[in-house]
Formats: structure tokens, C-alpha cells, sequence
């Protein structure tokens, strides 16, 4: 089991998400980082999918009654278990009885604590995600208390991996690479040049359901609104007055908003790290490069071991 003392900030149960219910209007969820949550699974022995904790920003305090083993993938919380440190992305034993604690982040947006056999709880159309803006699945459709009590499963797939770093294309970036999206040659030239040449800052209004962005203002095509139509994971926005939105996984499945570029697979896990005030560039890249680099990451999480 695993005990809550304090929930830290905004702490969740996350899978990789519930594909394939975007035509009934339900967003995949899901983890922010997807990637350091499939990499925190291996190094643990689970299967990539199995559920863990996602913390936002500011940890928690969690007591293990009957021990485990954990790994902390993400970014870095400042983390020790019974006063020592535990340092991202080295799996540890916790003894019967033992507390871990995370503190404030040190590095990006969010931190994983994924232990041996996954987080076990209901699951919702499919998975353990929490879907926090619904209040449907995860643990009791929330964030988790203080008292809370969850179950740890028996998810278990391999030996756990003791490797200690990860290949540096699995780490977060501050320039996203994009590629075009279905309204990009509505937007002038001046207007795309704008976005590709521009530093853009992560605003207070980012959240799992998307990032709001601020800097120079991008001039939106002619003619107002479009027709709403279906809006895919990680696509940028751009409403009236010309600050993008990158969609996120708690999207909301149609807009009528342009979208002038979409973020690429390899790189949402890049958004999920990023936090309020910082600053990102946009890249532009073909589909072929976004497929190329895609297949290199997936070769570097294969090569966890």
C-alpha cells in the first residue's frame, strides 16, 4: 500500500491515457510526460502502461506500510526517503514502514513515482487515468488527500533495471518542433514568420487541459471564426488576439479556433514539463523528420535496460 501524508500540489494517479474516444468527446488524459513515465515503468520491471503517481510542481509525503521498490522518473523534486536522498531515475527499495518525501521542483513541471507492480485502481473506459477537469477515473476521480490510501498491483512484466541516466533525446526541450497543421497556409507569411521566429512564455493559465502562451501577437486570418471541427492532441491555436494555445491532454476534443502548427509525438512530453514563466521556441519540422525523430526516441526507451 501506500499511504498519502500530504498530497503535495496537484498529485494523480496516470497511465498513457484512453486513446480512441475523441469522436464521443472524451480527451485521452494521460500522463504530461509520457515518456518518463514509460521509462520510470521499465526501470522498475512494469510494463510501460502500468499507473503511478504524477506530482505538479510540489511533491508529496507518501509512507510505504509493507515497503516497495520505486523509482522517481521526471523531473527532479528534491526527494529523500527517510531523510536520505533519493535522486530521478534510480530505482530504490523502500523498507516496510519507510516515508518518502518529495519537495518543490528543481527542474521541470512534473515527477513520477512509479513502484513495482503499478498503482492499482478501477479502471475508466479502459485506464487508470485521472481525468482531472471530469472527475472521472484515476482514485476516486480526483487529486489525492491526505489519508488516502491506495493499493500498489502486481503489474510486474521484467526484473527492474538499475540504470542510472537517460539518453539525452529523452530529456525535456525548450524549442518544440512542430509541423503543420490543417489551417497553417491561412496564416500570411509575416504571421508564420512571427510565430517561428518568436520566444514564447508559459503563462499561469497552463494547466493539463492546455497551455496558454504570451508573446508577440500572431494576426489570425481573415474572416473571424472557422467551423468547429475536431482538434487532435497538441495542436496550437490561435484565437483572437493572436496568443497560441497548445492543446493538451485533457483537451477539449473540438474547436473552431485556426491552428497554425501541431506540436510533434516526440516532443509532448517536452510540453508536459514545461511551467508557468518559462520560455519556448517553435521549430518546424516535415512529417518524415517528425517521424524519423520519433522512432529514435523509441529506440532509446526500448534501450533502458
Amino acid at each position: 500500500m501506500i499511504r498519502v501524508e500530504t498530497p503535495g500540489l496537484l498529485t494523480t494517479v496516470q497511465d498513457l491515457g484512453r486513446m480512441g474516444f475523441g469522436p464521443v468527446g472524451v480527451s485521452p488524459s494521460g500522463a504530461a510526460d509520457a515518456v518518463a513515465l514509460r521509462v520510470g515503468n521499465r526501470l522498475v520491471g512494469n510494463p510501460e502502461e502500468a499507473a503511478a503517481l504524477e506530482m505538479t510542481l510540489a511533491g508529496g509525503t507518501f509512507v510505504f506500510p509493507e515497503g516497495a521498490l520505486a523509482v522517481l522518473a521526471g523531473s527532479d523534486f528534491g526527494a529523500a526517503m527517510n531523510d536520505a536522498e533519493v535522486g530521478p531515475w534510480k530505482p530504490f527499495h523502500l523498507p516496510p514502514g519507510a516515508r518518502l518525501r518529495t519537495g518543490h521542483t528543481r527542474s521541470g513541471a512534473r515527477c513520477y513515482l512509479c513502484v513495482r507492480g503499478g498503482v492499482e485502481v478501477k479502471s475508466f473506459l479502459g485506464s487508470a487515468s485521472t481525468h482531472v477537469l471530469s472527475g472521472l477515473g484515476g482514485f476516486e476521480g480526483r487529486a489525492l488527500r491526505k489519508g488516502d490510501v491506495l493499493r500498489i498491483g502486481n503489474r510486474v512484466e521484467n526484473e527492474p533495471r538499475p540504470k542510472g541516466a537517460v539518453a539525452d533525446i529523452l530529456l525535456p526541450r525548450k524549442t518544440i518542433r512542430v509541423t503543420d497543421a490543417p489551417q497553417s497556409e491561412w496564416f500570411s507569411e509575416e504571421s508564420r514568420s512571427i510565430f517561428f521566429s518568436s520566444g514564447y512564455r508559459v503563462t499561469e493559465e497552463a494547466n493539463r487541459m492546455g497551455l496558454r502562451l504570451e508573446g508577440p501577437a500572431i494576426p489570425t486570418p481573415p474572416g473571424g471564426q472557422m467551423v468547429t471541427e475536431g482538434v487532435p492532441l497538441g495542436a496550437v491555436q490561435v484565437p483572437a488576439g493572436g496568443q497560441p494555445i497548445i492543446l493538451f491532454v485533457e483537451q477539449q476534443t473540438t474547436g473552431g479556433y485556426p491552428k497554425i502548427a501541431n506540436v510533434i509525438t516526440a516532443d509532448m512530453s517536452s510540453v508536459g514539463q514545461l511551467r508557468p514563466r518559462d520560455e519556448i521556441r517553435f521549430e518546424r519540422v516535415d512529417q518524415s523528420t517528425a517521424r524519423a525523430i520519433l522512432r529514435e526516441q523509441e529506440e532509446a526507451i526500448r534501450a533502458i535496460h
